[in-house]
């Protein structure tokens, strides 16, 4: 099996990961913002929000969106961690 058959495979298999889940969710995805909602709804009824979002995308998006947020916050920090190792055994093989 060739380089590029084996990265094809898992390029296709990380995808299917990502989308069948939301394929067969029927439910809805619970976050903190709705609970927090509920529980400042329960003990002051008479609140009002100061303003409501321009855009609100549904909470499948949000999640994905979130998850997306953290894979680029790891990739960052994973190569910048590499990136001064790399330096460091660099310069110390000099």
């Amino acid at each position: 099996m060739t380089t590029t058959t084996k990265n094809i495979l898992l390029l296709t298999g990380v995808i299917l990961l990502a989308v069948i889940p939301l394929l067969f969710v029927n439910g809805e995805f619970g976050g903190a913002d709705g609970a927090a909602e509920e529980m400042i709804k329960e003990l002051h009824p008479a609140y009002e929000p100061w303003f409501s979002s321009l855009l609100e995308p549904p909470p499948e998006t949000e999640s994905m969106l979130f998850a997306l947020q953290a894979a680029l916050g790891a990739g960052f920090i994973g190569y910048t961690i590499g990136l001064f190792k790399g330096r460091a055994s660099k310069s110390k093989s000099q």
